[in-house]
């Protein structure tokens, strides 16, 4: 199961919060900007100074700052009020509306630290879609009605961060070192199998030597050169077989067809190779060579545990596996 991995994105301002608080750049233009429309929001310095969370002296030495750089005046100062000059008039007439932009742009982006909606974008391998994914829609949709799944399901190893996925579900032998990981399922399982009519014409493999004499029908990872050397364990140690046969493919549950209808000796997961076992279309072979590795894993960057939506994700998909084996494994 082991492929080789590719090398490796206002109109009002009252009530706010103190400005360099919220903005963190304090002597910046756009603060200075900022509290000159406060200041004509309020009609004061006084009364501006206070919503800012300012001194009135500090207020007026931004003000000055800011009419220096610019070289014009922006206020009409009196003892009794303050308005804006045709220069500061024009000024906030550009500003305003844009900082008015910039203030919804802010709160759509808080919305997905908080709120579980919005599109998340998932790569999953194909038996994991099957196994995990597909069975959960019509709970996951009921549950979370805001969220919307964008799934490619491809077998191919792929940079998530690169293919501007949140997630993906993965066997955990080919999991990068630097995601997140949660554990879906338990460990798998490959064995061999083929048909009683091709053991009948060909024999059986005794052990997976005897494998290199047989019809295999091989498996190349998408986006590989190579086919899928089979991979037995004996006493704890692992070891390939390259195998050789008529038919090379690129979908294991084609492969399983093609053994089923006499083809040659095809090999994959145990859970898929069993109801087949059980109907009789399919025999197991060199089930003392086969030993469980990791399974499948819902993994995701580091960076992307704030989106509410893929906090959603995580917590249902594992919570169907807890319910089943007991608390997730988180690794990272």
């Amino acid at each position: 199961m082991r492929p080789v991995a590719p090398a490796a994105s206002y109109p009002r301002t009252a009530g706010k919060a103190n400005l360099g608080e919220e903005i963190g750049m304090r002597g910046s233009e756009f603060a200075q900007l900022k509290a000159l429309a406060m200041i004509v929001e309020m009609g004061s310095f006084s009364r501006a100074a206070a919503q800012l969370r300012l001194s009135r002296s500090a207020l007026s030495e931004t003000i000055r700052n800011l009419e220096q750089q610019l070289d014009v005046v922006l206020l009409n100062r009196t003892t009794r009020s303050v308005s804006p000059t045709e220069a500061g008039a024009r000024l906030l007439a550009r500003f305003i509306p844009a900082m008015a932009d910039m203030e919804s742009a802010l709160q759509d982006v808080r919305s997905f630290a908080s709120a579980p909606a919005g599109t998340l974008r998932v790569h999953a391998q194909r038996l994991a879609y099957e196994q995990f994914l597909r069975p959960s829609f019509h709970s996951f949709f009921s549950t979370y009605p805001d969220i919307n799944l964008d799934v490619t399901i491809d077998d191919a190893v792929v940079d998530i961060v690169a293919g501007g996925f949140d997630a993906g579900l993965r066997l955990g032998e080919l999991l990068e070192g630097d995601m997140v990981a949660v554990r879906l399922g338990a460990d798998l399982k490959q064995i061999a199998a083929a048909s009683p009519a091709y053991l009948a014409a060909h024999g059986m493999p005794q052990q997976p030597k005897d494998l290199l004499s047989h019809h295999c029908i091989g498996f190349r990872w998408p986006g590989q050169d190579a086919i899928y050397n089979w991979e037995f364990n004996k006493d704890g140690t692992w070891f390939a077989v390259a195998i050789k046969g008529p038919l090379v493919i690129n979908d294991q549950r084609a492969a399983l067809r093609a053994a089923v209808d006499g083809v040659g000796i095809a090999f994959w997961v145990e859970s898929e190779i069993r109801p087949l076992i059980a109907a009789g279309k399919l025999v197991p072979l060199l089930e003392d060579w086969a030993a469980p590795f990791p399974g499948f894993y819902l993994y995701f960057p580091r960076h992307q545990q704030r989106s509410a939506p893929l906090r959603a994700f995580i917590a249902f998909l594992s919570g169907r596996t807890s319910q089943a084996e007991g608390q997730p494994r988180v690794e990272d």
